[in-house]
């Protein structure tokens, strides 16, 4: 079997791994991007719906989860949101901004994959697709890493695993990052699916699947942390940016609070609507907040169809607790199948913030979202995934 020898090899052809190649191979690094897929950046070619959310703009430290919080400020302060605009601006890619600090591209996932093959290609990276990594091993003599593959044997004097987590199963994801993290030491902290959907058994899974498709502006409390965004009704249960966001804080058995009108006082409304309009139905004051299969929906959940001038005092605060805050238990997630991100990972308190390398391990470092670091839903885990790229690229030894 024949060997190569490069001074740097990556482990990942995604955001994070194509980003630390054309880093090093700039600073004059020889550079292998190894990958199994068939393609590289798949995820970057689904995310925000085949548009790429491929930044927030006002991405800072509090958008990001993880047990060792501070970890993730020295790179997000070293490459920030404008460094990557600046870098597809110089490539001609238009962009536009949806929601606030929101910048997806404005034709295609793949004019943002292209300015990092190109990149890449420039800074004289070696990509190969299709390769799987049969063992790695250190030598400590050598000082130097050995990955075994089916046509040859690898040695780099730095290993960089972007393997990212496990979501999205179908896109390629697998736990390899963190074998290869506990093979050299590290601890690798529980991971769960995050930035997705509820699901639901019995008769709320009835209620929402007859509802599939309809949206509505909500504000959705879980684990003590409320988000206002559009929510939607799926087959399943719930999903839409407000409960993609609500999953992070989300654990198994506890309840998730729905404020279906979050600009209304319900029961104070109602009592004023008893005064001024006694004839109406709460039903039709209802569809003027809402459409009209949600309004009529929750009507008949809640037992609506009635006057207001049929409304006592106490019944006036139960719907309005109803409609302000609704509690629902969701019976799980769609998981791994759907998730976008994934939470937890490898410990960060074994990695060092400035380098990415393994505080214990020489020449072994972790970029991206094989670390214990997730951003929330919006662009905030492709910033996470420059800047580590970056931060780590720059620190690789020639």
């Amino acid at each position: 079997m024949n060997d190569s020898t490069w001074d740097v090899v990556i482990i990942g052809a995604g955001a994070a791994g194509l980003m630390c190649a054309l880093t090093a191979g700039y600073r004059g690094c020889s550079v292998l991007v190894l990958d199994h897929a068939n393609k590289p950046g798949k995820k970057i070619l689904m995310s925000g719906g085949g548009r790429c959310n491929f930044t927030n703009l006002n991405s800072a430290p509090t958008d990001f989860f993880s047990q060792n919080p501070h970890f993730c400020i020295s790179a997000l302060k070293r490459y920030t949101p404008a460094h990557f605009v600046e870098l597809i601006e110089r490539h001609g890619v238009e962009y536009v901004e949806k929601a606030a600090g929101q910048l997806f591209s404005a034709t295609s996932s793949k004019a943002i994959l292209d300015v990092l093959l190109t990149e890449c290609d420039w800074a004289g990276v070696e990509l190969r697709l299709k390769t799987s990594i049969e063992s790695v091993d250190w030598c400590d003599e050598n000082a130097c890493y050995t990955l075994a593959t089916p046509k040859e044997r690898v040695v780099a004097r730095s290993l960089v695993v972007a393997t990212g987590g496990l979501s999205i199963p179908s896109m390629g994801a697998s736990g390899f990052g963190y074998e290869l993290a506990r093979q050299f030491g590290l601890e690798v902290l529980p991971t769960t699916a995050a930035l997705v959907p509820f699901t639901f058994s019995d008769l709320w899974k009835d209620r929402f699947s007859e509802l599939a498709g309809i949206t509505a502006d909500v504000d959705v409390e879980c684990g003590g942390v409320h988000y206002r965004e559009p929510l939607l009704m799926t087959h399943r249960g719930l999903s839409g940016p407000v409960i993609l966001k609500a999953s992070t804080h989300w654990q198994a058995g506890t309840p998730i609070t729905i404020n279906w009108l979050p600009d209304t006082d319900a029961s104070e409304t109602l009592k004023e609507r008893r005064m001024s309009m006694p004839r109406r139905r709460v039903s039709t004051w209802l569809k003027e907040k809402l459409s009209q299969r949600l309004a009529g929906a929750l009507a008949e959940w809640f037992e609506l169809e009635c006057t207001f001038a049929e409304l006592s005092n106490a019944h006036c605060e139960r719907i309005g607790a109803l409609l302000n805050a609704m509690r629902l238990t969701p019976s799980g997630t769609e998981g791994w199948r759907t998730a976008e991100v994934t939470l937890g990972g490898v410990n960060t308190h074994e990695v060092s913030s400035k380098t990415l390398e393994a505080k214990l391990q020489p020449g072994l470092y972790f970029i991206g979202e094989v670390l214990d670091v997730t951003g929330q839903l919006g662009g905030h885990n492709f910033q996470w995934a420059w800047a580590s790229g970056v931060a780590c690229g720059n620190a690789l030894k020639k």
